[in-house]
């Protein structure tokens, strides 16, 4: 059989003039279905007591009866002053001689320093003292126990430690009024317990993060995270501020069940300055105000001296956080969208906003939200394009373009997949020529602030979960390709999700594969706290641990493909190059960096002409690859599909590399055999 050829002819003398922006690489977060249960440390649900007892009696949502007595009742009443939910009561009887209170499935990890466990409590005076455990509910073993003895009849805030021996997937939390406990003589106002929260945190967790996602998005070196999504557009800031136990519990509007209170704006900026990463933030301009959205500015940007920096000093942060980029709109052309609207009318409303938060910090950086249909676009720059520093986009590539489903042949559909930056390409060129044509919209620059394959929308997922796929790598890996080359005008880039979610989380934690429209699957094995990267998250490192400044130019040559839409599609699909290639230059000239992606069903050798750049040497070559397209990493397997690292001889200022079919590599070169490559 013929192995398949291709060139790359480099030019490292021609570079661009716009120096790549790290913000390309940025990330984002967003509370939709399960993604702040997978990115926060918390074991427990419902620590609240939020939720109805539409499951048990008397109990709130994921809470069980913990007792032996035959009289033992629970029952849901009214939460602590100034506090959200409900409180739990569980109302003991002496004469049982029994154990009472409640109980919660967990999964937990060996914690020798133990578990923070915290609870708000008040209790009948003969009531001193509860028990907390951790159980192996397969074994019965008790794998973690504390005592927090109860010294008021009033409401008060009790903390303990709760060691726990080693990890146990299938646990029980418990908390309960052992039968130990000293008895008392039963009458109408004894043997009363009100819990009003119960949490636990692992101690290695980083603010309420987890340790081991804290880990993984900070290999991501992300430049920039965004807080945003459909949630957003019904989101009020101040709920999420303060005191936790005095934060609200609120409905998500957007995706059901609850708005994480756990994650505010406080948090938010304690993980990115954890990551050191540049915070943006999407304000709620769907059931906002331009008045609340000043007012959350100043809370991130004021003084201590003024209202809301008063406010952020009495949270406990005197400083400024300094946030410099906000965004007004997440994908407000949608009818799904709280605050849907006409672009005309849109228009009128970020003015109103951009006015109201400049007023309040004159320094931000906002962005405008823009869409893939140009008419939207050409309205909002029209009215407001001196108040708008970036248009965003969300740009979604999935079968539905192409009018393709389960039952197109195989090898049809990867080919529309791997498409995608020639979708990305066409949008964008529409933009820059519409930004050219006047002098009143030169200083516009684009922001991606989602993107990600997106295989079939609001549906059902059955079997293979298709963004989890060394194909879907390949096609986000073209689709950064494409980004790169256009990163004069596209500045900031945002990868849907970070942490589980819809299925495009990067981040997964478990096997749970929640679904957009219907909500948590559950997954295949029940390895709940087990977290690892899909092929993707392997792309995005890659990418964004570069030592990346210019755009240099680069010819290609290489074999074609056609994809054969079922639709009219707006790119051209014929002779697709096989090879997706975009080099470049770091900020000092002595290192190009040639990110490669094979799109293609075979192998091909390819030869790299460096143009006098270096003659000999050593080269580090990437390599993301797996013998099946359709290969994902999951519990059982979770490093099954990682990048290796390679180092290659060349000579006579050429390279030679063996290209895997549907794969993604990075070939990294030093100038005169300087050996500098950054990790």
């Amino acid at each position: 059989m013929v192995q398949s050829r291709a060139r790359i002819s480099l030019n490292s003398s021609r570079k661009g003039r716009d120096q790549i922006n790290p913000y390309l690489f940025g990330h984002f977060v967003e509370d939709i279905r399960d993604h702040m249960d997978a990115m926060l440390a918390y074991p427990l649900k419902d620590m609240d007591f939020e939720s109805m007892d539409e499951t048990y009696r008397g109990l709130s949502g994921s809470w069980r009866p913990y007792t032996n007595g035959k009289s033992t009742r629970y029952a849901l009443e009214a939460a602590a002053a100034l506090h959200s939910g409900h409180s739990q009561m569980v109302r003991v009887y002496s004469a049982d001689d029994a154990y009472a209170g409640i109980s919660q499935a967990v999964a937990v990890k060996e914690d020798r320093d133990g578990y923070a466990l915290a609870i708000y409590a008040r209790a009948s005076v003969e009531i001193k003292y509860v028990a907390a455990e951790i159980v192996d509910t397969m074994s019965g073993e008790v794998v973690g126990s504390t005592r927090i003895d109860l010294v008021s009849h009033n409401w008060m805030h009790y903390e303990s430690r709760l060691p726990v021996q080693r990890d146990c997937e299938h646990a029980e939390f418990r908390l309960y009024v052992p039968s130990e406990h000293e008895r008392w003589l039963d009458h109408v106002s004894t043997g009363m317990l009100w819990l009003d929260h119960i949490s636990l945190l692992p101690s290695d967790s980083v603010g309420n993060v987890r340790k081991e996602v804290l880990d993984m998005t900070r290999d991501l070196n992300a430049g920039m995270m965004r807080l945003a999504g459909n949630y957003i557009s019904a989101y009020h800031w101040r709920q999420a501020i303060g005191p936790v136990y005095e934060r609200p519990c609120v409905v998500n509007e957007a995706w059901g069940g609850w708005t994480n209170k756990y994650f505010g704006t406080d948090e938010f900026i304690q993980f990115c300055r954890e990551l050191k990463v540049e915070p943006l933030i999407c304000v709620n301009d769907g059931s906002g105000t331009p008045e609340e959205a000043a007012e959350w500015i100043e809370y991130c940007n004021g003084d201590a001296d003024t209202p809301m920096g008063e406010l952020r000093a009495a949270n406990g942060h005197v400083e400024p956080y300094g946030v410099k980029y906000w965004e007004i709109g997440n994908e407000v052309w949608g009818p799904w969208q709280v605050g849907h609207c006409s672009a005309e009318q849109f228009a009128e409303r970020y003015l109103q906003f951009a006015r109201a938060m400049k007023a309040a910090d004159p320094g931000i950086k906002l962005l405008a939200c823009g869409d893939v249909k140009m008419e939207w676009n050409q309205t909002l720059i029209e009215r407001a394009a001196e108040h708008i520093d970036y248009v965003t986009l969300h740009l979604y590539h999935g079968y539905n373009r192409f009018g393709m489903n389960e039952r197109t042949p195989k090898e049809e559909r990867y080919k529309a997949m791997v498409s995608y930056p020639e979708w990305t390409g066409n949008t964008i060129q529409e933009l820059r020529q519409m930004f050219e044509a006047s002098g009143r919209y030169a200083h516009l620059k684009l922001a991606v602030t989602e993107y990600n394959t997106m295989y079939y929308p609001n549906t059902i997922r059955k079997g293979l979960p298709n963004e989890h796929t060394l194909e879907a790598a390949v096609a986000n890996a073209a689709n950064l390709n494409e980004l790169i080359r256009n990163s004069d005008l596209v500045q900031i880039g945002s990868f849907s999700d970070l942490v589980n979610g819809w299925l495009g989380g990067c981040i997964r934690v478990g096997d749970y594969y929640a679904d957009q429209f219907r909500g948590k699957l559950p997954g295949w094995s029940g390895k709940s706290s087990t977290v690892y990267g899909t092929p993707t998250y392997y792309v995005m490192k890659m990418y964004a641990n570069r030592d990346l400044g210019y755009v240099v130019q680069s010819h290609t040559e290489c074999g074609s493909f056609n994809v054969h839409s079922q639709v009219p599609a707006s790119p051209k699909l014929d002779d697709l190059p096989k090879l997706d290639v975009v080099a470049c230059t770091n900020a000092a000239g002595d290192q190009l960096t040639i990110f490669m992606v094979n799109r293609s069903l075979e192998s091909m050798i390819t030869e790299v002409q460096l143009d006098g750049f270096a003659e000999s040497g050593t080269v580090r070559l990437l390599e993301l690859t797996a013998d099946d397209y359709e290969a994902i990493n999951n519990v059982h397997q979770p490093n099954f599909v990682d990048y290796q690292t390679h180092e290659l001889s060349y000579s006579s200022g050429q390279v030679i590399c063996q290209l895997r079919a549907t794969s993604v590599y990075v070939l990294e070169i030093c100038e005169n055999r300087k050996e500098r490559y950054d990790d």
